[in-house]
């Protein structure tokens, strides 16, 4: 039996840090877990950054460990319609999303890591490398949740 397509939406603020560390980090995993029915993708919750490349530390961050998001473009979470799953990088997010929801909302919507993963826009590099990871490590329980 054949699994239909699910797709998974990786949400931070501005869609050039969190999401798009996690949206990367994520298709890559369940790639190389030969998981090959999850479409995989990011925005933020505000359009400050639309149509913008992710942070260069970001994309830097991800480049060293192996990943590649030069492809990205930062746009805004326009809805549940067609999701499957909805994540969250922090608490704050999570609210907002399940606000905009509403109370039926039917799609799952839930928090990317067991904990809030920072912001490391305002600070430097080191903060970009401890997000990866925290994505990284949640992203392992992703993949074991979506293999079911």
């Amino acid at each position: 039996m054949t699994r239909s397509v699910r797709h998974v939406e990786v949400v931070c603020t501005g869609n050039i840090c969190r999401s798009p560390i996690g949206e990367v980090v994520l298709r890559a995993k369940l790639a190389e877990a030969g998981i090959d029915d999850v479409v995989v993708t990011s925005s933020g919750t505000g359009g400050w950054h639309q149509g913008d490349p992710m942070d260069s530390r970001a994309a830097a961050v991800l480049a060293r460990s192996g990943y590649d998001g030069s492809a990205h473009r930062a746009c805004v979470f326009e809805g549940f319609a067609g999701r499957d799953l909805v994540l969250a990088m922090d608490s704050g997010h999570l609210a907002i999303l399940r606000r905009q929801g509403g109370p039926d909302l039917a799609v799952p919507v839930e928090l990317f890591a067991e904990a809030d993963v920072p912001d490391p826009y305002y600070g430097d590099d080191t903060g970009f490398a401890e997000v990866l990871d925290q994505i990284e490590k949640a992203a392992d329980r992703w993949v074991d949740h979506l293999a079911r």
